[in-house]
């Protein structure tokens, strides 16, 4: 006779939700961090042997995927992870320059005494990561800390479309790392923007939360157009 918390473990596992959910987060990593190469064909019977689960959650992970920019479907071809280049890194961070910086300003704004604690450990905590050269807790950490400053912005589409663009600038992101021969350099980069848009924010000074958002952002795109 099964139990009932085993019951409970074996409904969990079979639910094609977290199937796809899981499905998702394991492209997603394989994707941002070009184990899965731009321009890569993502064949379902490979995916399932690699990643281990059904069909059918893969490619509803893939739609997600597709929806997000991250790959591209070909008709007659099949689905493929989306290519890197000029153009694409341009729109990237050109709207990451509109939105991330209008959630800064917002956020000096509207931020509550809460939001401004939540945003000052997480920026001690990507100070640490880099520190005891944990990559997994810094990009983690990095996403928090975009999730926590749509939230004090207190945008709901600012909230829907952050974390959206987030994997298309992380795959970005991994890209300078390795054209650089190392992540630690360009996350103290960042780190040190977070650092004066928490202090801009805690000062409800919004241009000053803007900026440094800007100036980070600028500079990434000119690492990139140097690189590509």
């Amino acid at each position: 006779m099964i139990g009932a918390g085993a019951a409970v473990v074996m409904e969990a596992q079979s639910d094609p939700r977290s199937l796809t959910e899981k499905a998702y987060q394991q492209l997603v990593r394989k994707i941002t961090r070009l184990e899965l190469v731009p321009g890569a064909t993502l064949a379902d019977k490979a995916l399932v042997e690699a990643l281990g689960i059904g069909r059918t959650p893969i490619r509803e992970a893939l739609q997600r995927l597709s929806a997000e920019g991250l790959v591209v479907h070909r008709t007659n071809r099949g689905m493929f992870v989306a290519d890197i280049n000029a153009d694409s890194a341009q729109h990237i961070y050109e709207f990451r320059a509109l939105i991330d910086g209008q959630a800064a300003r917002l956020a000096a704004l509207r931020a509550s005494r809460e939001d401004v604690e939540e945003l000052a450990l997480l920026y001690a905590r990507l100070v640490e990561a880099i520190e005891i050269d944990d990559i997994d807790g810094f990009v983690e950490c990095d996403r928090q800390f975009y999730a926590v400053l749509a939230r004090a912005a207190q945008n709901i589409y600012l909230g829907e479309v952050i974390p959206r663009i987030f994997n298309l600038h992380l795959r970005l992101w991994f890209l300078i790392s390795a054209k650089l021969g190392g992540w630690h350099d360009i996350a103290r980069a960042h780190a040190e923007m977070t650092r004066s848009v928490v202090d801009a924010i805690e000062r409800g000074e919004p241009d000053e939360a803007e900026l440094a958002v800007k100036i980070y952002i600028h500079g990434r795109h000119k690492e990139i157009r140097e690189l590509l």
